[in-house]
Order: structure tokens, then C-alpha cells, then sequence
């Protein structure tokens, strides 16, 4: 997978198409997590019974195949690729419009 954790990202489809955030976790090879993006309610039964049951918020899982990442020098959502470098023979992860490594 080309997504990986910190990398920042761009909601392609979806009710938050247009944002961006943080790769908090990937899940599996086709989910990921990004915070603060994909908010649900869900409600919490009291433990105890005199106890009060409450409404949080949680960030739900997104297919990769529906965000893409954002390169860091030209702020454009980018298909990734990879070149490898000569000196040290590492593999690197570049941007598709502007070359640059992410």
C-alpha cells in the first residue's frame, strides 16, 4: 500500500470530500484512519446502574482506494510513485506532478 502512517491526506469522495488530515492508523491493506475525518455518534450504556450512559463522537475507517495523498511541496492531491535512488540504492516514494519525494 502507498499510504502509510503521518502521511497527510485528501477525502476524494465521501460527506467529507475536500478535507484533509493525519493518517492516524492503516488497518489493512485497504482501510484507513485518519483523525479527526469521518465523525460518527455512537452511544455508551451506563456501566453502572446509577450511572449515566453519554453520546461520544468516533472517527470511523476510509478505503484507501478514496483518499489520496497530498504532497508536501506542491499542496496538490498526487498519485504516488517510486524511484529509486542512485547513491544509496533506497526506494523512494515521489510525487506524480511535481517529482519531488514525500
Amino acid at each position: 500500500m502507498k499510504i502509510k502512517k503521518n502521511d497527510k491526506v485528501m477525502i476524494m469522495k465521501g460527506k467529507d470530500r475536500g478535507k484533509t488530515g493525519k493518517v492516524s492508523a492503516v488497518l489493512n491493506e485497504s482501510r484507513v484512519l485518519i483523525d479527526g475525518l469521518n465523525v460518527f455518534k455512537k452511544s455508551i450504556r451506563p456501566r453502572t446502574a446509577e450511572g449515566k450512559g453519554e453520546t461520544i463522537s468516533i472517527s470511523k475507517s476510509v478505503a484507501a482506494s478514496n483518499v489520496q495523498i497530498v504532497c508536501s511541496s506542491c499542496g496538490k492531491p498526487t498519485r504516488v510513485g517510486y524511484a529509486i535512488d542512485p547513491k544509496s540504492h533506497a526506494k523512494n516514494r515521489i510525487c506524480k506532478k511535481c517529482k519531488t519525494s514525500l
